[in-house]
């Protein structure tokens, strides 16, 4: 691996990199197959990603004609390495396993270990027999749809598909380590004014976010619509949040604290809700809803929004906001919603739902088309990376913790091959056009 990024930092041709040995070995970070059981008894916010994940090196897989080895300059923390970190809401060996009654290449996957990661820039090291549109030396972005596109299921939407799963969760070689297999149709060209932890972070929650506000799959809005963010400086809901303002739609950010909704003002969503010190109680006890804080909560929304309630709501807590968030879009209007972060057994009052003909809309992920324009869109500059703060992989533990208890805006980084913060832009004339007190907003 040395080699390797001596070989990527003096810009070695595409022919030079392809010549490169792949190493037998990486290193990674991953859970353990015979330690899943580590927390039983443990309450959720007590299980340590600390203790459960390993950084140690790995065997390195065989290449599928469809996939590509990658160098992982960088990645990032999502909620799912999160999950798989605790064991919760089970351990995802149980993915690997069904991985390996795919035939030889899905037999690879199901190993001891589990190593993670969903989001990765890095650099093309050898291709498989069957690829045709990248190269040894391509700059690369990740895009964590896994799918096998030869099943009828995965076209039209990939999303759709019978077979589709997330890479580094529901699949092994994810993207914290040194280097990934993914196939070829996870790919997408690096922004070439982002730094490599910059371009890491962006991959799963940005295409999220397009997919449930922009695409033809989610709430399609429209220039004009207003839409009610759920957690808006936080990783989806920031992304949220800039493809609102990007459309012509105004963001109402719905945040805990005065400092994170100045970070919002910063960012041109003036109509901010301060849930915390609004002090809503949606919920009397564990199984009453109180429809009259549901009726303030729509109250506080038109006050800052002309007067009106909004057209979008953009979910993902789930279980403590669902039943507000149902009532308080508008007549007609729509709640899309891709997570649920606080419970999944949702509950609401379907009065207000069948009768005002609102609408609930699910939503996983993107297909590769959502990913590749979120992509273009960051590349040109008008989405920007939500990167708050970065480490290196032997502390992936202490990231992964400091997500689990949502102690982090935005997005964290995490340093694999690249040794050290900055590095990676190879057209620094764009990134000065673009403005680096833009890209780097959420450094604080």
């Amino acid at each position: 691996m040395e080699q390797i990024l001596e070989a990527i930092q003096s810009g070695a041709s595409s022919d030079d990199i392809a010549n490169l040995p792949i190493p037998e070995s990486y290193r990674a970070a991953f859970v353990r197959r015979d330690e899943t059981a580590m927390f039983e008894g443990v309450d959720s916010w007590d299980k340590d990603p600390r203790t459960s994940l390993h950084v140690d090196d790995v065997a390195t897989p065989e290449l599928a004609p469809d996939e590509v080895y990658i160098a992982v300059m960088a990645s990032s923390i999502n909620f799912n390495t999160v999950w798989t970190s605790i064991f919760e809401p089970l351990p995802t060996f149980g993915f690997l396993d069904r991985m390996a009654r795919d035939g030889e290449y899905g037999e690879r996957h199901a190993r001891d270990e589990h190593i993670v990661g969903s989001d990765a820039s890095g650099v093309v090291l050898k291709v498989g027999a069957a690829v045709r549109n990248w190269k040894p030396g391509d700059e690369v972005t990740v895009h964590c749809n896994y799918v096998d596109d030869q099943d009828p299921s995965a076209h039209n939407d990939s999303m759709l598909a019978a077979n589709q799963k997330i890479w580094g969760f529901e699949t092994n070689f994810g993207a914290l380590a040194d280097l990934s297999v993914v196939k070829a149709n996870q790919l997408m060209p690096k922004p070439t004014h982002l730094t490599w932890e910059e371009a890491a972070v962006n991959g799963l929650c940005s295409a999220t976010s397009y997919r449930m506000i922009v695409g033809d799959n989610g709430a399609r809005m429209k220039q004009g619509d207003s839409v009610l963010i759920w957690g808006a400086t936080g990783g989806i809901g920031g992304y949220a949040v800039q493809y609102v303002l990007n459309g012509g739609g105004t963001p109402i950010g719905v945040v805990s604290s005065p400092e994170r909704a100045a970070l919002l003002n910063k960012m041109g969503c003036e109509a901010v809700i301060d849930r915390k010190a609004a002090g809503y109680n949606f919920w009397s006890d564990e199984n009453t809803q109180d429809e009259s804080e549901w009726r303030r909560f729509g109250k506080d929304i038109r006050a800052v929004n002309g007067g009106e309630d909004v057209d979008i709501v953009f979910e993902h807590p789930g279980r403590s906001t669902m039943g507000a968030s149902i009532f308080a879009v508008k007549r007609g209007g729509t709640v899309v919603t891709c997570a649920a972060t606080s419970g999944y057994m949702i509950e609401f009052d379907n009065r207000h739902f069948w009768m005002k003909l609102k609408k609930l809309l699910s939503s996983h992920f993107a297909n590769y088309a959502e990913s590749w324009a979120a992509n273009k869109l960051l590349d040109q500059g008008r989405i920007q990376p939500l990167l708050t703060d970065v480490y290196d992989l032997e502390h992936v533990g202490d990231a992964a913790l400091a997500v689990h208890h949502n102690e982090a805006e935005g997005k964290l980084g995490v340093l694999c091959l690249s040794p050290a913060e900055g590095l990676g832009v190879s057209d620094p004339e764009k990134r000065e056009r673009i403005g680096e007190d833009k890209i780097t907003m959420f450094r604080g």
